[in-house]
């Protein structure tokens, strides 16, 4: 068996235009592209980052007029600790963020009881 530092060490002091010539070589000899590889780990590093974000805001864009205190009494129903003026206010000014870094599954549960209720509401 070849010794691999050796080949390490030679392949260190292999220059861009030596590289690239060994690697067309290696392609040639061995049927492959060394091209595949990359994109596929291109994309498979853009999927991790779409996935990385865990947490949530939960924006009230809008609520209509009819829906008004359905939407006042959920808002402090997702939003425990919130007084009866406090989330008056928050659905008469929205656009208004309501909660802030929440997990994903708090947030949707959040999003689908206001929704349910008339609210436009979306996820940031």
């Amino acid at each position: 068996m070849a010794d691999l530092n050796k080949i390490v060490d030679e392949l260190s002091g292999l220059t861009i235009i030596e590289a690239a010539d060994l690697v067309k070589k290696l392609e040639e000899k061995w049927g492959v592209s060394a091209a595949a590889p990359v994109a596929a780990a291109a994309a498979g590093a853009a999927a991790p980052a779409e996935e990385a974000k865990d947490s949530f805001d939960v924006v009230l864009v809008s609520a209509p007029p009819d829906k008004k205190i359905a939407v006042i009494k959920l808002v402090r129903e997702v939003k425990p600790g919130l007084g009866l003026a406090e989330a008056k206010k928050l659905v008469e000014e929205a656009p208004k963020t309501i909660l802030e870094a929440v997990k994903k599954a708090e947030a949707e549960a959040a999003k689908k009881k206001l929704e349910e209720a008339g609210a436009k509401v979306e996820l940031k």
